[in-house]
């Protein structure tokens, strides 16, 4: 099944691995440190130091025009958009990969 698996559009693409954080808030956005994976239903602006710091950007809403996927072709970092429930499947601490190529988004611890 599923389990421990997203999918979504890729709005940047590049494999990488690392930590989720789960980001709800701007508070949530200090505990990001550099190479995490931000996770969150969807971006803010005022959220742009934390995505300077993670490694890569999956969100649970949007598509390839969402502030998150405009801000990571920036940023020039690997994002998945419109997972619908990346903030359920995955907790803080999980490590994740993200398949870069088939926007496929899966825990492996």
């Amino acid at each position: 099944g599923d389990f421990g698996e997203v999918q979504g559009v890729i709005a940047y693409p590049g494999s990488v691995t690392g930590r989720v954080v789960i980001v709800r808030n701007i508070d949530d956005c200090m505990r990001v440190s550099d190479g995490d994976i931000l996770v969150t239903a969807m971006t803010n602006i005022t959220w742009l130091p934390a995505m300077l710091r993670c490694a890569a950007i999956v969100t649970d809403e949007g598509g390839i025009t969402c502030h998150a996927a405009i801000t990571a072709r920036e940023l020039e970092k690997p994002c998945v958009t419109g997972t619908k429930r990346a903030t359920i499947v995955f907790a803080d601490g999980d490590l994740i990969k993200i398949d870069g190529a088939t926007g496929i988004v899966k825990k492996i611890s």
